[in-house]
């Protein structure tokens, strides 16, 4: 489970036997757990789905995967495309 960023909480990752998927992205805090696909070609980010996250949460790690988005796709491209 490689660990991309620990940030205000949280820690976005992905599962190291996800490589035949769409980039995206694991993050979790406390109980809080979602996943988020990253659209690469239109800056975009998807919910795959969302477990105990309040709305503002779901503000918060959206605006971490913003954020973070190119940091995102290079850890994903690094580990799965080596």
């Amino acid at each position: 489970m490689p660990t991309v960023l620990y940030i205000f909480g949280w820690r976005f990752f992905f599962y190291s036997n996800e490589s035949s998927e769409p980039i995206h992205i694991h993050a979790e805090k406390g109980d809080m757990e979602c996943k988020y696909w990253l659209l690469v070609d239109e800056l975009e980010i998807k919910e795959a789905f969302s477990y105990n996250l309040t709305p503002a949460a779901k503000r918060e790690a959206k605006k971490i995967i913003y954020q973070h988005f190119d940091d995102i796709v290079l850890a994903w491209n690094e580990y799965f495309n080596k």
